[in-house]
């Protein structure tokens, strides 16, 4: 079988909202102005964590394709002062937040229980500006979402190729600075994290056959597959690699900015960071590389993403084992496109509602699961009601 990256068809029922004049579409759907569409049109379930699971409109797979956004948009007026990661989430909204997680994986591994047959994934991303200021797209919305998605194989294998030089298709092989320059220490950093339930697979066996995606990438084995997402230490464990994937690029893009700057402030493993990334030769070379093309690049300088930019997934591999994974985030890329799907979406009523009756069914028995574990409250629609 060949493998490569593949571009699959998606088709979505137009969407009755006008972007503003001087707006650009992705600045529209990620500001607060669209947040009504999310709650009234295709909103399934609120708790009091503000905490909203939600229906993609503008899905990824008409199979299963859900979001948990936190949505602090009433309660934390300034933009640039909402939580854009888990890290930055208060505890009592984590809590909540694993235990969907949990629920809303399980679900799909039930509906979908053979790897040779379904693709599936849930993860995040970091939603900050990131971005330079002066660009269009920029995020104004600034709220961590979670996505879960369920692929047809047979959808994937039956598509055609992607470009492979698309610049979208973020990966630690081809167009990660990490990767390119500094991957030893990359990894080095990552095995000093004390982990008990995440086992490192550095084989690429958790690779997709169809798609030959992650690749370079970081990646751990959830030792004890499904039942370990309900304990409190896989999550710790999560996050722990999270934090050590903002404490690398800080430090990186600290040095890039600064020649010889001191550790960043609120560093999560301060310890390794002076031992394993400021005394190694490869690391702050790379930095020099790129803060002397800074200097004399303006449109490269502008494009830098100074802040921790990530896109973290959890996800099944061929052989039903549950692996985490972690990238350097690009501009626009989907949190698919670290699996190797690239998702061209297409305007067609027609063929998007004849999937829909079976895609709400799935989503409406993930929120009676959900409700009935007093994770939050139904959502009635003109699609669906509360029941």
């Amino acid at each position: 079988m060949q493998s490569g990256p593949r571009e699959i068809q998606t088709p979505f029922r137009p969407i009755p909202l006008e972007v503003p004049e001087g707006m650009m579409p992705n600045e529209f759907f990620n500001s607060t102005e669209n947040l009504n569409d999310l709650v009234h049109n295709n909103g399934l379930l609120m708790n009091p964590e503000n905490l909203l699971l939600y229906r993609k409109a503008l899905g990824h797979s008409n199979e299963f394709d859900a979001s948990i956004i936190y949505n602090t948009s009433n309660c934390i007026l300034d933009p640039l002062g909402r939580p854009v990661r888990r890290t930055q989430v208060p505890n009592h909204v984590r809590h909540v937040w694993n235990r969907m997680n949990q629920v809303l994986i399980e679900y799909m591994l039930e509906q979908y229980p053979d790897p040779n047959e379904a693709l599936i994934l849930a993860g995040e991303a970091s939603l900050d500006a990131t971005w330079p200021l002066t660009s269009p797209g920029v995020p104004s919305i600034r709220m961590l979402h979670n996505h879960f998605i369920a692929f047809d194989k047979k959808q994937i294998s039956d598509a055609r190729f992607a470009d492979e030089k698309n610049p979208n298709l973020t990966d630690g092989g081809q167009h990660s600075l990490f990767q390119a320059y500094m991957h030893d220490v990359y990894y080095e950093f990552f095995s000093q994290l004390e982990l008990e339930i995440l086992k490192p697979v550095t084989d690429g066996t958790c690779r997709i056959q169809l798609t030959g995606y992650p690749q370079g990438l970081p990646s751990w084995e959830v030792q004890g597959g499904v039942d370990v997402l309900k304990s409190i230490y896989f999550w710790r464990e999560y996050d722990a690699i999270l934090k050590g994937f903002i404490d690398f690029y800080r430090t990186f893009f600290t040095q890039v900015s600064t020649r010889n700057a001191p550790i960043p402030k609120d560093a999560y493993y301060p310890e390794q960071i002076e031992s394993t990334l400021l005394y190694n030769n490869d690391f702050l070379k790379t930095a020099k590389k790129v803060r002397d093309q800074c200097v004399h690049d303006a449109k490269y300088a502008n494009a830098i993403r100074w802040q921790p930019a990530f896109k973290q997934l959890l996800y099944r591999d061929d052989t039903g084992r549950l692996v985490v994974t972690i990238s350097q985030n690009s501009i626009g890329n989907a949190i698919t496109e670290l699996l190797g799907v690239v998702v061209k979406r297409t305007p067609d009523a027609a063929a998007y509602e004849e999937k829909e009756p079976k895609l709400i069914e799935r989503l409406l028995e993930v929120r009676r699961r959900l409700v009935e574990a007093d994770l939050g409250e139904p959502i009635s629609t003109q699609y669906w009601g509360s029941e």
